[in-house]
């Protein structure tokens, strides 16, 4: 038996399988021999070739537009950006990888159209696989939706997490440590969520005969096989919907409607019309927050302060990774710095390599000579 007919097998089984407590850790094996099996199948199917989609990261944050064939991405890419990428009203369009940059707020914003996902993409349907590599490498997904085909946004999430993205959500709170001896020993700090035995069946089907494991949130089967699992990527999403020049005000409520049957809420959710350019601010401030980004005016010895380009930083970065970011002589030479702004406790406070800026900051460094 190949491995596509051993999943389908095992896909079967879990399918037909009651879960309740006592068949709790069959399933939990199960669907851990199932991560397996896909994983070795993905491996084959990289070792045959392929093109794949070789996109350069740059700038200050890369975004991935996703969404099904036709629903404007290439459209709201030229609109947000230098880009030119090819607009058609068929499906398909798009073959290739269509980067442009997005310049807001001092910030380049790499914004990424990928070819419109299809279903089955995850298993490589249509390219699928190359187009969700470069989803994976992205910093934030933008579904672009229809505003007439909002379920267009379950299938597309369904894909991408068959692809191992897990959107607007952290990595697992646990922790295994291999050990010489002594079997697998679970530690948790509160519940887990799961009965000892499931997380031991699902470490074993992974391998492990001896370690410690410390939990430290409650777990779903899902949960802890992706804590094991190296190959998940955690990525914060948002969800714009195209076209809405297009509907009338009674329309409107049924949009809404469909929105929330997806557990969306229509007031998080930003209405454009790539088309006619419409909505395109408040959309690239929801980028802009959703990233995290800040930015740090630089007082430059003999120059002053530079307001025209900013040094873009990620919310929670300190006067270290200021200096990373800038890259030269700075950390040798550091003495320490002068900060005003939002972060200071007056102007010109000093301040050493762990103080955390906010967005705004002026920032001097005094440097040895």
């Amino acid at each position: 038996m190949g491995l596509e007919e051993e999943i389908e097998a095992i896909e079967e089984e879990i399918a037909s399988t009651p879960y309740n407590k006592s068949t709790e850790a069959h399933i939990g094996r199960l669907k851990a021999k199932l991560a397996d099996k896909k994983e070795k199948l993905e491996n084959q199917s990289s070792a045959g070739g392929g093109s794949g989609y070789a996109v350069e990261k740059t700038g200050d944050a890369t975004v991935a537009l996703v969404g099904f064939p036709s629903v404007g991405k290439s459209t709201l890419l030229n609109a947000l950006t230098n880009a030119e990428s090819e607009v058609g009203s068929y499906e398909f369009t798009t073959l290739n990888v269509n980067p442009g940059m997005l310049q807001y707020r001092g910030a380049n914003i790499q914004i990424m159209d990928v070819p419109g996902l299809i279903e089955g993409a995850a298993s490589g349907r249509g390219g699928g696989r190359e187009v969700l590599s470069v989803v994976r490498a992205a910093d934030l997904v933008v579904f672009v939706l229809s505003v007439f085909e909002i379920d267009q946004y379950a299938r597309l999430s369904e894909e991408l997490y068959a692809n191992k993205v897990r959107l607007d959500t952290e990595p697992p709170s646990l922790s295994v440590i291999k050990k010489g001896r002594g079997g697998i020993r679970v530690t948790a700090s509160d519940d887990p969520g799961l009965p000892e035995e499931v997380i031991k069946e699902v470490l074993r089907e992974h391998g492990y005969v001896n370690a410690n494991v410390t939990v430290r949130e409650e777990l779903d089967v899902d949960r802890l096989i992706d804590s094991i699992m190296e190959n998940r990527v955690y990525l914060p999403s948002i969800v714009t919907v195209n076209k809405a020049d297009l509907i009338d005000r009674e329309y409107l409520e049924t949009v809404y409607d469909d929105l929330r049957e997806h557990d969306l809420d229509p007031e998080e959710v930003t209405f454009i019309s790539a088309e006619e350019e419409k909505g395109l601010e408040g959309l690239k401030e929801r980028i802009w927050n959703t990233l995290g980004l800040m930015r740090i005016y630089m007082d430059k010895p003999g120059r002053g302060v530079d307001y025209e380009e900013p040094l873009i930083l990620r919310e929670g970065s300190d006067i270290e990774d200021a200096m990373e970011k800038l890259g030269g002589e700075f950390e040798e030479r550091f003495r320490f710095a002068r900060v005003s702004g939002p972060s200071a406790k007056h102007d010109e406070q000093q301040v050493g390599t762990d103080h955390e800026l906010a967005d705004e900051d002026v920032v001097k460094f005094i440097l040895r000579r």
